[in-house]
């Protein structure tokens, strides 16, 4: 009996812990410089893609998840061409993991970075094969200004390098 009240108390506890804090917000960790870039990215772009059937409307939003730890981008929500791609740091550098409508997820690891740019380029541990499975290999971000972004993704379809397309999106209001 005193074992059951003993076990009954400690779950209260715990119980009363969570609850109390749950109403707490995360306290944001301070990432990479460039995640911390990345992350005035936050909130909705519009732009135009051509993927071979003239050009169509594209809708991104960016916003942070995971306490601050990690930045979501959805492209094409509510569609079959949904796409998520998290950005975040690892090991005290930035990378990414792109969820694509090809059903595979390819990982990244930043290239470089200036002022004006960031790229990220393959990261083959994450299990692709590139000369056998189609999928996105590299993306190139520019931070044009403010209110407009240049991304540049680079895909690989059955092991051939296909042409890069420039994305320009604009911050919507």
């Amino acid at each position: 009996m005193k074992n059951i009240l003993l076990r009954s108390f400690a779950a209260l506890l715990v119980t009363s812990i969570v609850t109390l804090n749950a109403g707490e917000p995360a306290k944001p960790k301070k990432g990479s410089a460039e995640f911390e870039r990345m992350k005035t990215l936050v909130g909705k772009w519009h732009g135009k893609i051509d993927m071979g059937q003239g050009p169509q409307d594209m809708a991104v939003q960016y916003r942070l998840i995971a306490g601050g730890s990690v930045l979501e981008e959805r492209t094409f929500a509510g569609t079959p061409k949904e796409m998520l791609t998290t950005y975040y740091d690892q090991g005290g550098r930035l990378a990414m993991t792109h969820y694509c409508m090809f059903g595979n997820r390819p990982s990244m690891l930043l290239k470089s970075s200036n002022k004006k740019s960031i790229e990220f380029d393959f990261d083959p541990a994450c299990g692709i094969n590139p000369s056998m499975e189609s999928h996105m290999h590299a993306l190139k971000i520019v931070f044009n200004n403010k209110k407009t972004i240049t991304t540049t993704w680079h895909s690989v379809m059955e092991g051939k390098d296909m042409p890069k397309q420039p994305i320009k999106l604009t911050r919507v209001k």
